[in-house]
């Protein structure tokens, strides 16, 4: 990536600062690149003058001295040295936390008392052991630590809080994190670039889903954050982002009525509008089903409520019914115009809803499948990328033609997709018919 994308920009601000050194050059990234190579002193940030194409490159940030306004200058400072949380265990931490989770001073690194140590400085120069400020030089996986003040106790670990953009909150669909390798250990392709795998996961299409660098995102609704890979044979995977140890946000003070769609509705109604009982979430009978509580942790899949989890137009549940496999439910409204609004768009019902399964043909099929049998991505309906077609949402209003959802639009033989690989244009998806119990 871009060098520069590891510095915060703040413009028109200049930091006063003893230890700078100047140097000529003509642009921000050289600038950024003598920073790097500085070895008068840890560089946390620099200056970059447009007018005079001068570089300073800096011993402090902002957040360790003044700043004043000054025009035609830009600061650029280190994210890194900005951060006051932890990154997985903290390799890179180098925020100026400086006692022990129980509250003990720590020792400075360069010091031999009350504890001999064997990281010093000298030995370890790139691991940031400066002051006394907690690190991790050793890779420990309890994360940051320091020798501590106290004679008896020669060590103890920092209760450094975790970057909340390193890990996931639900189904990571909000992660803007920067981690850009898969599971399994391969590199991420870039969002913006085709090869090695063509997709259509393009930015313009999807403004609001940060689809930046190579980074691990969930644009399409998956169990967690994943990319497409470098690697030409391996055409996408997860990524390993862990969650986060804060709770979700909390629904809004509407969520007891229908409000929209009801996707935040987390009332305690539990029974269909034609009066079938619902059945609990994390029971698989009497239907088999795919919306399991602890793989959406935040769709409010408690006790046998009716919810929305998948963008329906209003909340349902599964059924006690054997028959009768899931139905919607009657919420009350919010408001009387939502009401009316609401018994207009009284359809009948179709079902099934999110099932990994289907009936007849799958002309119903309402889930949210987006694999082919081979694995490959399902191409949005509304994107004529990478393949043209006619299948769209306004040429066939009925068939619920939503994000790149497997549908039956023509009739076919069972669901199908048109897919993200260049080389095939479309397939059938990865579904079973609903009557298989060899289900996935």
């Amino acid at each position: 990536g871009d060098i520069l994308d590891d510095y915060s920009r703040t413009d028109g601000v200049w930091i006063l600062t003893r230890n700078k050194q100047f140097y000529e050059t003509n642009n921000e990234k050289e600038c950024a690149d003598k920073c790097e190579a500085e070895r008068n002193f840890t560089c946390r940030a620099f200056l970059f003058t447009r007018k005079k194409l001068q570089c300073l490159t800096l011993a402090e940030n902002a957040k360790m001295t003044v700043t004043f306004a000054s025009t035609d200058t830009v600061l650029y400072e280190k994210i890194i040295y900005l951060m006051q949380c932890k990154r997985g265990i903290g390799t890179d931490y180098r925020g100026t936390e400086a006692k022990t989770q129980r509250g003990i001073p720590c020792q400075k690194w360069a010091e031999k008392m009350p504890h001999k140590p064997n990281y010093t400085p000298e030995k370890h120069p790139d691991a940031g052991l400066e002051e006394n400020y907690c690190r991790n030089p050793d890779a420990d996986e309890n994360g940051p630590w320091c020798y501590t003040t106290d004679p008896a106790m020669r060590f103890d670990y920092c209760a450094i809080p975790e970057c909340e953009d390193q890990c996931m909150q639900c189904n990571g669909e909000d992660y803007h994190g920067e981690v850009s390798r898969t599971e399994s250990g391969l590199e991420c392709q870039r969002w913006d670039v085709q090869e090695p795998h063509m997709h259509g996961f393009i930015l313009k299409h999807y403004p609001e889903k940060d689809l930046k660098m190579n980074y691990c995102r969930n644009p399409d609704g998956e169990l967690r954050p994943w990319c497409f890979t470098t690697n030409p044979n391996k055409r996408w995977e997860y990524c390993n982002i862990p969650r986060c140890t804060t709770p979700p946000p909390v629904s809004g003070p509407d969520s007891q009525c229908l409000s929209g769609r009801g996707e935040d509705y987390r009332g305690r109604i539990a029974i269909t509008e034609s009066g079938n009982a619902c059945q609990h979430w994390n029971t698989q009978f009497p239907h088999k089903h795919g919306w399991v509580p602890d793989r959406y942790p935040c769709k409010g899949l408690e006790e046998n409520y009716c919810r929305n989890p998948d963008g329906e137009k209003k909340p349902w549940c599964y059924t006690t019914n054997s028959n009768i496999r899931w139905e919607y439910c009657t919420i009350p409204p919010c408001d009387r115009t939502e009401q009316g609004i609401a018994g207009m768009n009284n359809v009948p019902v179709q079902a099934p809803l999110t099932e990994e399964c289907y009936r007849g043909k799958g002309q119903s099929y309402r889930g949210t499948t987006s694999v082919t049998v081979s694995g490959k991505k399902c191409q949005a309906w509304s994107s004529m990328f990478p393949h043209r077609h006619i299948k769209t949402p306004e040429r066939f209003p009925d068939a619920d033609l939503r994000d790149n959802y497997c549908r039956n639009p023509d009739g076919d033989s069972s669901p199908w997709c048109f897919t993200t690989d260049p080389n095939t244009i479309w397939e059938y998806c990865k579904l079973k018919r609903c009557n298989d119990h060899a289900q996935e």
